[in-house]
């Protein structure tokens, strides 16, 4: 009988567009202001993708960099799991496109769809992937352009998103010879508050892209109950005290998300990394992108605890705890 398998996260990358915008340059276009944005969210700019960049060569940007920190090389990749809610195509998979660009031919590549939550999704993937055998070394993607899909005549929404891109590197190690690796993951959905935050077009519906609508108070309130709960299910199943928990790696949504998630659970503010004021709401690349700022930091190091967590359209929601 083989020995029992663990995704262990060997190096992370992240890529943003070359454009920032500040909150100040957004208000000379949208009827808001800085004040207005910061009190309410923590946002002060965003980074939005311009001609030539699109989901796919943000996705590659970060995968490069992943690989790098990793000292893997491409060829050494046999699973892609890219999570966005903006492909560059409605088919094929934005991932087979990061594929090519990489050189690393013939493994097993596909997109997951669950919005903010999807790098969640795609990690827990990737993860049961590599546990039972069908690959051995995997890139976990969480790329969006979504300034692409934003009404720019609503001023509560578009002010909130930015775009950018995440990605870890997954190796499958016996888990007898290593204490580092994804610990314990539960994953959520409820389709019934579909129309709290979708986007308002489709091909089978509309065919068009549309439009993000989001009722914001409705979708905080879940926000809170939802995650609050998932962290404490992921805490039990590992078996630790909330306590023990280095870092919290949360879906950069909105200030008051984190504030509020983190109070509930009796978890101090300065154990949560927060990008949210530099890359604003990046949907599926928020937790991979916070991550692997927050290492490049120097604040997350090898032996860590580091919880992530994140909530989006569907609802879907999720949490995993890794030891680095």
């Amino acid at each position: 009988m083989s020995a029992p398998l663990r995704s262990v996260i060997l190096g992370s990358g992240s890529a943003l567009p070359k454009q920032c915008v500040t909150n100040a340059e957004l208000a000379e276009r949208v009827d808001t202001s800085d004040e207005w944005i910061v009190e309410r969210t923590g946002i002060r700019q965003r980074y939005i993708a311009g001609e030539g960049e699109t989901t796919a060569t943000l996705a590659t940007e970060a995968s490069r960099a992943a690989l790098e920190d990793a000292g893997v090389d491409a060829s050494a990749i046999d699973l892609i799991v890219l999570a966005t809610a903006t492909p560059d195509n409605t088919f094929p998979a934005t991932a087979t496109k990061v594929q090519h660009a990489l050189g690393c031919h013939g493994g097993i590549a596909f997109d997951v769809a669950a919005v903010c939550s999807g790098f969640l999704y795609a990690l827990t993937t990737a993860d049961a992937m590599l546990r039972t055998g069908m690959a051995k070394r995997a890139l976990v993607i969480g790329a969006e352009t979504f300034s692409r899909i934003l009404d720019w005549e609503d001023r509560t929404t578009c002010v909130l998103f930015g775009d950018g891109a995440g990605a870890v590197v997954l190796e499958a190690q016996d888990a007898s010879a290593t204490r580092s690796g994804i610990l314990a993951s539960r994953l959520h959905a409820d389709g019934a508050q579909h129309d709290l935050l979708y986007v308002d077009g489709g091909p089978s519906t509309t065919q068009t892209v549309g439009h993000l609508r989001m009722k914001g108070r409705e979708v905080f309130r879940h926000a809170v109950v939802n995650l609050s709960e998932v962290l404490r299910e992921v805490i039990a199943d590992a078996e630790i005290g909330s306590d023990e928990i280095d870092w919290i790696v949360p879906h950069q949504a909105n200030k008051r998300i984190l504030d509020a998630t983190a109070k509930k659970l009796g978890i101090s503010e300065d154990k949560v990394v927060v990008t949210v004021d530099r890359h604003a709401n990046t949907s599926a690349a928020s937790v991979p992108l916070a991550f692997d700022t927050a290492r490049r930091e120097g604040r997350i190091r090898p032996g860590q605890l580091v919880m992530f967590e994140a909530m989006g359209g569907g609802f879907t929601w999720g949490a995993s705890l890794i030891r680095l």
